[in-house]
């Protein structure tokens, strides 16, 4: 993984529709897995100017496909594990639900992007995104932006924004088959092949695979009443693209991609035998952009479809004789107008842009869960109109400023402006980066929120209001020369402050939402790099976050107090690869009725969840120029550490496999 930091208009290529990302040059492979296009070591705007990483005022990380295959992340969930300032909440182990929390936010303040296009689940009751079930055999990249964002990208983003940018064709190669194949421990089986070229002007992409496992017990083994039940997953991903570029700087693009799992589900304290669960998501894209005045502007347009469906059957077994059939499916449909101007330089100032844009969303939810007098029902539909502005400059060579603002309209009730600013400062002589930013963001209620209704107990808050924060940060980064090692080590720190307002919570009688709480945030990503020789990598990360109630004081559920991660990477010979890894999660807050004793009886406290520490390793050597085979040990320790209380990580296994490309 590496860290980097991005500028307000590189931010803006992900949200609007542009392609500079897509056609960047190929660049030298270390491996066969790699041919597919990578991206570069600068971000490409929709003005097609590169920006330099050490050149932006927001933190972001990104793990790349070399990243992905290296540490043998086979789902997005243990690839955000490794992400400094957040933690991944999973009730179990593959396709079981997942949250998560940037730099101790909720987790409906999530952002998430499929190649810019939003796929937060609308029918979801917070509207937030499950990270359980998504796998990353067609993804290139995963960006993950932390802090308030919504002055780019609008409603959700108050804690940052997670971009998942597909595989892209090479441009030098007609026709390229690739696949990987592998096989572990818990039947795990692994299967995915793909083709991908460019013919003239036309370029394409298909590429289809499956995961399947028996997988875990997903609750805990303590319990007395554990039926020691296994709850499997099976998913298929299918991804399919078509681009023609006209003349170099107008193109347009087609892009569908499908993914459907079925999920085995527990209810804790005792398993659940005949409780699964069925989640589909198809996401489609028609896109262009055009260069127009000697690429003085670069405006682009994008027509966008999501939905999501998901099914959850509870037939009779030892828990209940009762019948349950849940249904929620979410669509979104949007279109986005973005341009960027490149501005003249006058005196010091140099590499000027305007970044400008207009977007509508359309939201339309139908879903039904439990049985009367339980029932609930939610039927509802709103419409998101956004206008965004933002400039950036460098001035003196040394110093670069960006800031925007945007203004969010949601269907019936009070729009929403948002704004962001930031500076980052270069010192060469002391090889020293300072940089600084805050902003505003906010949080639309969902549509369940809104107009969900659960038989005559409940009904949703059409009045409600969106969530808001305001939040800044404050970092430095420093390289060290030693050993003939210009960057022999690095050091640095982020310190960050956030405070949320208007949070949604059930009033005093608990039969609707009203807008009443708060939440007090602070913390600090401290990170350390070594590099002693060319063949030996090693990155330490330290998250401390203290997120709490604004009202109480008491500490937030499920934030802990400290999150270390250290990973290394060794290449003793020339491709053969070994990336241990250790994951430290410190004790985490639950609120009342989410903790449980091992008789499986729940608390009425707020009580600690225990730390838990897990141990993996990923091996890769290539047997030939185009095969690579690798190793993968996951929870070597075979720890019982539970990420949700209830809910235990999966335990120790094993899976061999090969990626290869012809």
């Amino acid at each position: 993984m590496r860290r980097i930091l991005l500028t307000t208009a590189a931010m803006l290529a992900s949200a609007t529709p542009v392609f500079a990302q897509n056609s960047a040059p190929a660049t030298p492979r270390s491996s066969p897995e790699q041919d597919l296009i990578a991206v570069p070591d600068t971000i490409v705007t929709a003005t097609g100017v590169p920006t330099p990483l050490a050149r932006v005022p927001a933190s972001i990380t990104v793990i790349d496909r070399k990243t992905i295959e290296e540490n043998g992340f086979a789902n997005l969930a243990e690839a955000l594990a490794t992400v400094p300032g957040l933690r991944v909440a999973q009730s179990g182990g593959p396709g079981q639900q997942a949250s998560v929390f940037i730099r101790g936010n909720s987790s409906r303040s999530t952002l998430v992007l499929m190649d810019g296009v939003p796929v937060n689940d609308p029918s979801d009751a917070n509207g937030a995104f499950n990270f359980g079930n998504e796998t990353l055999f067609d993804i290139e990249r995963i960006e993950v932006l932390r802090g308030p964002a919504s002055s780019l990208y609008g409603s959700a983003a108050v804690g940052g924004v997670i971009n998942l940018v597909t595989r892209r064709a090479p441009p030098d190669r007609q026709v390229m088959p690739y696949g990987e194949v592998g096989y572990g421990t818990a039947s795990t089986l692994r299967l995915g092949g793909g083709i991908a070229g460019t013919i003239g002007q036309f370029d394409y992409l298909a590429s289809l695979n499956n995961i399947s496992t028996r997988a875990s017990n997903a609750t805990a083994s303590r319990f007395w009443r554990t039926l020691g039940e296994f709850d499997g997953f099976n998913t298929t991903n299918a991804t399919a693209r078509l681009g023609y570029t006209f003349t170099p700087g107008t193109r347009v693009e087609g892009q569908l991609r499908w993914r459907e799992a079925t999920i085995g589900l527990d209810s804790v304290p005792r398993d659940d035998p005949n409780y699964t669960g069925n989640d589909r998501r198809w996401v489609g894209q028609i896109r262009g952009e055009s260069n127009l005045f000697d690429g003085r502007l670069t405006t682009g347009l994008r027509l966008a479809v999501t939905q999501d469906r998901r099914t959850y059957s509870n037939l009779p077994d030892i828990l209940s004789s009762a019948t349950v059939q849940d249904y929620y499916r979410g669509t979104r449909q949007s279109v986005d107008w973005g341009n960027v101007v490149r501005l003249p330089g006058f005196g010091p100032a140099t590499d000027g842009a305007v970044t400008f844009g207009v977007n509508y969303a359309h939201e339309d939810v139908t879903s039904f869960a439990g049985n009367a007098p339980f029932r609930a029902v939610t039927n509802a539909q709103q419409d998101t109109t956004a206008g965004h502005v933002a400039m950036q400059y460098r001035f003196w060579n040394a110093l670069d400023v960006t800031g925007g603002v945007r203004y969010d309209n949601v269907s019936d009730y009070t729009g929403y402006t948002s704004w962001r600013v930031g500076a980052v400062l270069a010192v060469p002589e002391t090889n020293v980066r300072i940089r600084a930013s805050g902003g505003t963001a906010f949080n639309a209620p969902s549509l369940n929120q809104r107009f969900g209704v659960i038989g005559n107990t409940f009904r949703g808050n059409p009045n409600l209001q969106p969530e808001t924060s305001i939040g800044y940060e404050f970092g430095a980064e420093t390289d060290f020369a030693a050993f003939n090692q210009a960057r022999f080590s690095t050091v640095g720190f982020t310190f960050f402050q956030q405070r949320v307002t208007n949070l949604i919570n059930f009033n005093a009688g608990f039969n609707t939402l009203v807008n009443v709480a708060s939440a007090n945030i602070k913390g600090v990503e401290l990170n350390w790099a070594l590099r002693p020789a060319p063949w030996f990598t090693t990155d330490v990360s330290w998250t401390i976050t203290d997120a709490t109630d604004g009202q109480t004081g008491q500490p937030l559920p499920r934030r802990p107090e400290s999150i270390v991660t250290v990973s290394a990477r060794v290449e003793p010979t020339p491709g053969f690869v070994i990336t241990p890894q250790v994951l430290f999660t410190g004790r985490s807050p639950e609120g009342p009725f989410a903790t449980y004793l091992n008789s499986g009886a729940s608390v009425n406290a707020m009580r600690y969840n225990k730390s838990g520490t897990l141990f993996n390793l990923t091996a890769t050597y290539p047997v030939l120029p185009q095969v690579n085979v690798y190793l993968e040990g996951r929870n070597l320790t075979d720890s019982k550490w539970e990420p949700v209380n209830g809910f235990q990580t999966p335990g120790r296994s094993v899976i061999i496999g090969s990626r290869f490309v012809f």
